[in-house]
């Protein structure tokens, strides 16, 4: 029998929409969002707008401030540093537990999304890169073995997609070091070395956050 799978309820894709407005700077850093007007723009009910403002509120990219409304959540050195500081920490406890436990067959899968990446840097498909990027990242939470880590990373992954997006206005070598730390990554996997393999993580995320503020100082 075919498993049950319900669909995406429109709350959901009022979410993922602004969402991805956000990652796209189309709704800026600290820019309100109009509960009624954005209904009318997307033909929604205010509902729906407002279950999706929720949902966002969750995953850290809107502030729902009482009797103001809805800000898209400011994006600065501070929340930055933050968001990194706990990414690295959540995705080295899950690193030491694929360490540890993956099976072959969890390795060839991780090989061919980075094939894949590479293939995508090289014809220029960024929006196939990332979304390939977060396959790996969920691939890779199989042996978390956390329900918490694993919903904490999934909440914190859309304002680090967020950042990504900021820093690539720096250039295409946010990509590089993205495929440079993957290849590390499963070096490091095959060698069972679990010290270098957070070593990794730490220089990667310290890296891309200094990039991210870099894109950032200008504006700010």
């Amino acid at each position: 029998m075919q498993a049950f799978k319900p669909r995406e309820t429109l709350s959901e894709q009022v979410a993922r929409h602004l969402e991805n407005m956000i990652a796209f700077e189309q709704l800026k850093s600290g820019e309100r969002i109009h509960e009624s007007n954005m209904a009318r723009q997307l033909d929604v009910s205010h509902g729906a707008v407002r279950e999706a403002l929720l949902v966002l509120e969750k995953r850290h990219l809107v502030r729902n401030v009482p009797r103001k409304g809805a800000f898209v959540t400011t994006l600065d050195a501070d929340f930055v540093r933050s968001l990194y500081e706990a990414m690295t920490l959540f995705l080295s406890h899950t690193g030491r537990k694929l360490l540890h436990n993956y099976q072959p067959e969890d390795l060839q899968r991780l090989e061919s999304l980075y094939e894949r990446m590479k293939e995508y840097y090289r014809s220029g498909q960024v929006m196939a890169f990332l979304d390939t990027g977060t396959e790996y990242i969920q691939a890779s939470l199989v042996y978390a073995d956390n329900y918490f880590i694993t919903a904490a990373i999934n909440d914190l992954w859309p304002s680090a997609k967020r950042c990504g997006f900021v820093a690539l206005r720096q250039g295409n070598q946010v990509l590089e070091d993205n495929l440079y730390h993957i290849e590390e990554s499963l070096n490091r996997l095959r060698e069972r070395d679990e010290e270098g393999l957070i070593r990794n993580f730490e220089a990667y995320a310290n890296k891309q956050c200094e990039q991210v503020i870099a894109a950032l100082s200008p504006q700010q």
